[in-house]
């Protein structure tokens, strides 16, 4: 079987400057970004930047994380720039 690799993808929630809504998927491992009007389509639109990305710059493979899925983690903050908890 061959190497296995992994790459983060973050999705928020947006307005532009229209106030319309928009979900950005971010690929902070790669630096890149995509955007959809729905979750699925930015997932789609970042999955084919991601695909386009490597095509061009195959090395970028050895920069991503391999054998383990990466872990992330969201934390609640107040104002007063204090951790509140641990989300997830």
């Amino acid at each position: 079987m061959g190497k296995k690799y992994f790459v983060d993808v973050v999705i928020n929630k947006e307005k532009l400057s229209s106030g319309k809504p928009v979900f950005v998927a971010h690929s902070l491992g790669l630096g890149i970004a995509s955007q959809g009007n729905t979750v699925d389509e930015a997932m789609k639109n970042i999955r084919e930047a991601i695909d386009l990305y490597l095509e061009e710059q195959p090395s970028k493979y050895e920069e991503l994380v391999s054998e383990e899925v990466p872990f992330f983690s969201i934390l609640e903050v107040n104002k007063n720039a204090k951790v509140a908890g641990i989300v997830r």
